[in-house]
């Protein structure tokens, strides 16, 4: 079945070339380093490394921990972090700068993979979330370099479809060196799959081990301070297409109860700072750029955020966030990051990519879910008008947040068999 899958592979690749050219339409990244997805990475790397990878913004997000932690107790020990969008890739330098090094990881192709290692030869294969690459997987086993999927989930769906595989995706998970699974129903979907119990540890979720650091912390007082020091502020982040329009309805509705409000607007992906500046326009809204540098004036009503890497910074300055991707079927975004500011997070009903941490999360009382226009607004206007009810929601979510940490101390523990040159 490999045989087939990497045939299938190679004849697809003209397929896969129109449509990063098209993509890169709106998004022109996506036109550029098409070498390094097939391996050619010399003079960007170096060898005798860790690589992690983290396929885009999310996974990038969780393993800004881990990357940290990794630099701290190995100070000499390079670090390659991989992405596959543009996206991801922009977050990764935006994250660790200079700290590490970046590529995309190439395509699941032995030719690319095979290039790849030669140039890095790492030590320690670190692949966050749920990325199973046969070739990858079967390469690095060849060449016994340890795998370790960290932050590891696995939905029910995904199980059905793997199980149309058989003895395939058996195979391919036993030649996996260890699963570090968020939770208990996440690792038993894999050893339903064919992992064995020694190759599994269930860790909880990377996710919840983030912290708002003082220098982050002292920036956002002083943004605040100059944005918005005696306005009321709300945040919509993450937004896809179809969400930014129901925002800015909402914030024109809001305006007429809150005339001093003033919202930020942060699309998910760079290809839709585009879109969400003319939707400003068209509601008729005085807005400014993020980009711009400028400084917002007590008439300005939006500020749309076309910047990456300052996501933590925004939530900082807001007194209350909404969470997107999950009005429309996309399964929703962090909601850890605005809870770790202590301040109250509203999701719409698609919450399937944080499913076990929304369900936490709602039984703290620490979520709030909208469904359309008028319950979002509704939400916002009573968390607006009420102090001591923004912060009881914003209290309980960073309690949640502190409640389910350990998955990183968890996990470094896990790595150290695999990486020998521990510093003292």
């Amino acid at each position: 079945m490999t045989t087939l899958y990497t045939v299938l592979l190679y004849l697809i690749q003209p397929l896969i070339w129109i449509r990063l050219w098209l993509r890169g339409r709106k998004a022109p990244a996506y036109r550029k380093r098409w070498a390094e997805r097939y391996g050619y990475c010399i003079g960007k790397v170096e060898p005798d490394r860790i690589v992690l990878h983290s396929v885009s913004v999310g996974e990038t997000l969780a393993a800004i921990p881990l990357v940290r932690a990794l630099r701290y107790r190995y100070p000499t020990l390079p670090i390659t972090v991989t992405t596959m969008t543009p996206t991801g890739s922009e977050r990764a330098q935006s994250a660790f700068g200079k700290d590490v090094h970046h590529v995309y990881l190439p395509y699941d192709l032995p030719g690319a993979i095979n290039r790849f290692l030669d140039t890095v030869n790492p030590r320690l294969v670190i692949i966050i979330e749920t990325e199973l690459w046969p070739n990858i997987i079967r390469i690095l086993h060849q060449r016994q370099i340890p795998l370790v999927i960290a932050n590891a989930r696995l939905s029910e769906h995904s199980v059905k479809g793997y199980r149309k595989l058989g003895k395939f995706i058996s195979d391919l998970l036993q030649r996996i060196t260890l699963i570090a699974a968020q939770n208990a129903e996440d690792g038993d979907r894999f050893l339903s799959l064919g992992l064995k119990r020694s190759q599994l540890a269930v860790t909880g979720s990377l996710k919840f081990d983030i912290s708002v650091t003082p220098e982050l912390a002292s920036r956002a007082v002083t943004l605040r301070r100059q944005w918005a020091p005696r306005r009321l502020v709300w945040i919509a982040t993450s937004t896809h297409e179809g969400e930014e329009a129901i925002v800015l309805d909402v914030h024109h509705r809001l305006l007429k109860s809150f005339p001093n409000l003033l919202l930020i607007l942060v699309p998910r992906h760079p290809e839709r700072f585009r879109a969400a500046r003319d939707l400003t326009q068209q509601h008729n809204f005085s807005f400014i750029l993020r980009s711009s540098g400028e400084i917002p004036s007590h008439s300005t009503q939006v500020i749309i955020g076309d910047t990456m890497g300052e996501l933590m910074l925004l939530y900082g300055i807001a007194d209350l966030a909404f969470v997107g991707g999950s009005l429309v079927k996309r399964g929703g975004h962090n909601p850890l990051e605005p809870a770790a500011h202590a301040i109250p997070v509203l999701m719409g009903p698609y919450t399937s990519n944080f499913k076990d941490i929304c369900g936490k999360l709602q039984e703290a009382q620490a979520l709030i879910t909208v469904t359309d226009v008028v319950s979002l607004e509704k939400e916002v206007a009573n968390l607006l008008q009420d102090a001591d009810y923004r912060l009881y929601y914003g209290r309980h979510a960073v309690e949640v947040l502190y409640q389910n940490q350990g998955a990183l101390q968890s996990l470094l523990q896990l790595l150290e068999p695999h990486l020998p040159l521990r510093a003292h």
